[in-house]
């Protein structure tokens, strides 16, 4: 093989073992089997009495998800207050070293705090809908930030 071939295969090897190696360990896991229809999104413009910031965003969404499927380790950069339409799914949050898991259904409605780490799974036998409103987005900005996966829950 000519020196220049053998540099330049070389070079692109040595250039894929970086990159593979500047991937995090933990990287965000992606959602699976979910589908996210945005609602509307309005910016506050008012002082009332729930403590929203004039100027940031409130979005609203429907989610589905389908048995088996999930969130993927994701956070919201203002909450969420998450209303269970049909189905039943599992939250699961790592709390320092442990995984927490809290189940809800339809007719129940939770709330995840700013920044708050969690994956939910569908748990149940028929795809589960949520309608979710995600108050103080900043504007221009997604309602949800992907995150990586805390390695506590053992999946």
């Amino acid at each position: 093989m000519k020196p220049a071939v053998r540099w330049a295969l070389l070079s692109i090897g040595l250039v894929g073992v970086v990159a593979a190696a500047m991937v995090p360990p933990g990287a965000a896991t992606p959602p699976s089997h979910l589908v996210n229809v945005p609602l509307a999104r309005g910016t506050n413009v008012s002082d009332g009495t729930i403590p929203l910031q004039a100027g940031a965003d409130v979005a609203m969404a429907q989610i589905t998800v389908d048995p088996g499927g999930s969130s993927g380790w994701h956070s919201h950069p203002g909450g969420a207050i998450v209303v269970v339409k049909t189905g039943t799914l599992s939250v699961y949050e790592s709390i320092g070293n442990q995984c927490r898991a809290t189940s809800y259904s339809a007719g129940q409605a939770f709330v995840e705090r700013p920044g708050e780490v969690d994956d939910v799974f569908n748990t149940g036998t028929v795809p589960y809908v949520l309608l979710v409103t995600f108050p103080r987005v900043p504007q221009g900005e997604s309602a949800r930030t992907d995150e990586p996966d805390p390695g506590t829950c053992g999946f």
